[in-house]
């Protein structure tokens, strides 16, 4: 009898214990996370799992966690990705990523193909969802213009912020402080993120505020021959003055300052303050909001513009978070393709080269609209 593959998610935090939960209701799964009360959080919710203390960062461990497994699924945070990304292709394993790190994937193409390794990357709801829907219509179209809007915001707005933060608030903070990179008229456009603020309606939530944001990643390298494409966050109208104000005070700076005789890095502090005034309780209501646009010349010649809507929100029903949702089960249906074979090829694989397989996207847009996550 054909044994079912065993899978191993590393990062139980709120999107990564999401995707253990869903994959445990097929295969056998394993949670690892370096913190025994998160994994312990998580067993509650889902008592399928199995659950490992493991600290990815060392090296020799990892390795040694990693042996027994047919698949990895990675949401460490950002600042730990590539390098546990490049570790476990090191170690020959398939792997689907969610990890948001600042380098590019496509670095460890090479390796891949030599460890004769499958990684999916990127595999969220943006990057990952704006990415497959790009990857099926750049199939379709001579695609000009590509636009993607998205945010995850609470329902209840807080002053001042407005903002509840469903992973570390180090890993937002980036999206404000990294240079934003767009595509317009064919060139390579630098801007500083938080630029180019402007205001969006939409039906369910009113005016928000989107700003340049750096979103594109793969897409930059994957699709150069696209002459325009952009990528804003959503935010509520008011949020983006707050935190320009902050990061013009100097309180994004990494460089150490001494208060009091000890030294201390701006950026830390404001992430432990902002880590309170952030955080998502258990069980708020929050949703997710993303509009793709999508713009070029069908087959006989005539101008199509393609709009897809996502609106989603937390599901009291799973007490999910929405972008727990949105963002987990896009990477475990990404596992499921994999496992089904209906993607098999060796490398590393930004979204839109799987959503280029008609076949591969309809998977994924059916997977997640099973679990009530559903584009208009």
């Amino acid at each position: 009898m054909q044994h079912k593959p065993r899978l191993i998610v590393l990062g139980a935090g709120m999107v990564g214990s999401v995707m253990a939960g869903d994959l445990a209701e097929q295969y056998p799964t394993t949670l690892a996370d370096r913190s025994p009360d998160a994994l312990h959080k998580a067993f509650a919710k889902y008592p399928k799992l199995q659950t490992q203390v493991l600290d990815v960062t060392n090296q020799t461990e990892l390795r040694s966690a990693l042996k027994n497994f047919d698949l990895v699924l990675c949401a460490v945070p950002g600042a730990l990705g590539f390098q546990t990304l490049k570790s476990i292709i090191e170690a020959g394993k398939n792997v689907i990523d969610i990890s948001f790190f600042p380098e590019n994937a496509l670095e460890l193409d090479v390796l891949a193909k030599e460890r004769g390794v499958t990684a999916i990357v990127d595999c969220g709801v943006a990057p990952g969802l704006d990415n497959l829907i790009l990857g099926y219509y750049n199939e379709q179209l001579r695609v000009t213009d590509f636009e993607c809007l998205v945010g995850g915001l609470p329902k209840v707005k807080k002053w001042p912020f407005c903002y509840k933060a469903p992973f570390s608030p180090i890993d937002v903070i980036e999206e404000y402080t990294r240079p934003a990179r767009y595509v317009e008229n064919g060139k390579l456009v630098i801007r500083e993120a938080l630029s180019d603020c402007e205001y969006v309606d939409f039906e369910r939530v009113g005016t928000l505020e989107a700003f340049n944001t750096d979103g594109l990643r793969s897409l930059i390298y994957t699709m150069p021959h696209i002459p325009n494409m952009k990528e804003k966050t959503l935010r509520y109208p008011g949020h983006v003055e707050y935190v320009k104000a902050l990061r013009a005070s100097g309180f994004f700076n990494t460089q150490k300052i001494e208060v009091n005789g000890s030294l201390i890095s701006p950026l830390d502090f404001t992430a432990r303050l902002l880590f309170e005034e952030w955080k998502l309780e258990e069980g708020e209501e929050e949703m997710t909001i993303m509009r793709v646009t999508v713009k070029g010349e069908n087959a006989n010649g005539q101008t199509e513009e393609v709009v897809y809507e996502l609106y989603d929100e937390y599901c009291p029903k799973t007490q999910t978070a929405s972008m727990s949702r949105t963002t987990g089960y896009t990477a475990t249906a990404a596992a499921n393709l994999f496992l089904q074979g209906l993607f098999t090829e060796k490398g590393v694989f930004p979204p839109e080269l799987v959503g280029k397989k008609e076949h591969c996207f309809h998977f994924v847009m059916d997977y997640l609209k099973e679990r009530g996550v559903v584009f208009s």
